[in-house]
């Protein structure tokens, strides 16, 4: 059997079983049931395009590594990489009640690495409890060390937690730092020690590069084999690894597409709009956000969901009703709002919207340069979105957009930002086609936090305080009914 045909029977296996997880190079990305997949391209080396409202991946498949009935392991490759990475589809019936024992028993293991690293302190206390009045996870394995009236606040994460659990836990770091200095009445904070898996501090350490230099929290990897604790400096540990996707590249790509999709662009000109992807290869057609359509080096896919199939002249009705349906129920004056077409991927539409005239951010913003996707990698994939704009003074705007809470806007907003001053400072961007007539200024990147006003998490302040003042951020609160037209009521 080829490998693409043997891959598509496997997960169709895999996606009958309700509690299957995706994990990459061993790190949880999301639960298989909610997302999307499809395998195609090259029968032996196919590609497997896994995507949701929050998550995108294209792989090129490889080999299939390990088939049981607990787990599927593939041998992947993803763009600008030289080495093969492993996605794995483990059915979580089989582990899902050692994830807690695993913590508790890495919380007891800390304890003990703690005690032979730092003899001269005391583990006052350490828990892996969840604290949701005060926004700390259960994830995550946090304490203080005393030594005399000096204290120091401990986070830790285990071996087998995700990529994003890894990443996002300075966040966490950060709140437990400010919970700790609010309840210690007598000692002295001395500061942050941030414990993180083997290999694990990369995106981190980037985004303590963002931080006040006061702060300068001690990064530490655990040696799993050895069982302790090696201390990195953040500046060597957080190069910046992103490259940026040259524009005449982008180009060529929508200009290969251009003939087949103009047709479908046409049919709703004022709704969909093209979206590029040098990374696959590919161009999707959104309409308000929502993938409708995608031109993979000639075909043309349409569909919602997990219902796709090619453009043809037999299926061209089909299109013609899908448009239909989405003027009807995804339109921002339908009064059905719970429709799951209005509904779906929020953050997509607000971007539609915002891309449409900046200047209903900021009045500063030049209306004629928007760009997302800038970077074929900055180190992760899914999250909140971003695009990067110019003042009409020419001085750099990030665009963090969410519809909903979140609260790891303010630091990865402020890793995107390291991502864009970097590129900046060593004029890649103008280089690269971007901003064409503009003269950058050398000045650090504005940042804008998007969001409707009533959906920033209440520890976004709290988060902001620890940024460097570097980063100069606004908070840009919209009204709630920000899909029948963007209009500001905040700005802090």
């Amino acid at each position: 059997m080829q490998l693409a045909a043997e891959l598509e029977a496997t997960l169709r296996e895999f996606g009958a079983t309700a509690l299957v997880e995706v994990r990459e190079n061993g790190g949880r990305v999301t639960p298989l049931a909610g997302l999307s997949w499809e395998v195609r391209g090259a029968a032996e080396k196919p590609l497997l395009h896994l995507w949701s409202a929050e998550y995108n991946l294209t792989r090129r498949v490889l080999a299939i590594t390990d088939h049981s009935e607990q787990c599927l392991t593939l041998a992947v490759e993803r763009f600008g990489s030289s080495k093969p990475d492993r996605l794995e589809f483990v059915r979580v019936n089989f582990d899902r009640s050692t994830r807690k024992i695993t913590r508790h028993a890495f919380c007891e293991q800390l304890r003990r690495i703690l005690a032979e690293q730092f003899p001269d302190e005391i583990v006052e206390s350490l828990t892996i409890s969840a604290d949701l009045e005060h926004s700390l996870s259960g994830n995550y394995v946090r304490g203080i060390l005393r030594r005399g009236s000096t204290e120091w606040a401990i986070l830790g994460v285990a071996d087998n937690e995700s990529a994003d659990t890894v990443e996002n836990s300075l966040t966490f770091a950060l709140l437990w730092l400010e919970r700790t200095r609010d309840s210690s009445r007598r000692a002295t904070i001395a500061g942050l020690r941030l414990i993180l898996p083997k290999g694990g501090a990369r995106v981190v350490a980037q985004r303590i590069g963002a931080l006040r230099p006061q702060l300068a929290p001690e990064l530490y990897e655990r040696d799993p084999v050895r069982g302790v604790l090696q201390r990195l400096d953040p500046r060597a540990a957080g190069n910046i690894d992103s490259w940026i996707v040259p524009q005449r590249e982008t180009q060529s790509l929508l200009d290969r597409a251009r003939s087949a999709l103009d047709p479908i662009v046409a049919l709703a000109p004022n709704a969909i709009r093209v979206h590029p992807s040098v990374a696959s290869g590919e161009v999707w057609l959104r309409f308000r956000g929502l993938a409708i359509a995608r031109w993979d080096e000639g075909r043309v896919f349409f569909g919602t969901g997990e219902r796709w199939e090619e453009l043809s002249a037999a299926s061209r009705p089909a299109l013609k009703k899908l448009l239909n349906d989405l003027e009807t129920h995804r339109h921002p004056l339908v009064s059905d709002t719970r429709h799951a077409l209005y509904r779906a991927q929020p953050e997509r539409w607000l971007e539609a919207i915002v891309r449409e005239d900046v200047t209903h951010v900021d009045a500063q913003l030049d209306a004629r340069f928007v760009y997302t996707q800038v970077f074929a990698n900055a180190g992760g994939e899914h999250g909140i979105l971003d695009l990067l704009g110019v003042t009409r003074s020419g001085r750099l705007a990030i665009l963090e957009l969410k519809a909903t809470e979140h609260i790891h806007l303010a630091l990865q907003a402020a890793g995107y930002w390291r991502h864009v001053r970097h590129h900046l400072e060593r004029g890649e961007l103008s280089r690269y086609g971007y901003f064409p007539g503009v003269q950058l200024q050398a000045a650090p990147p504005l940042v804008y936090l998007v969001a409707p006003a009533l959906r920033f998490h209440p520890a976004t302040d709290e988060l902001l305080r620890y940024l460097s003042p570097e980063v100069d951020v606004v908070r840009v609160g919209l009204v709630e009914s920000w899909r029948r037209g963007v209009r500001v009521v905040m700005r802090q």
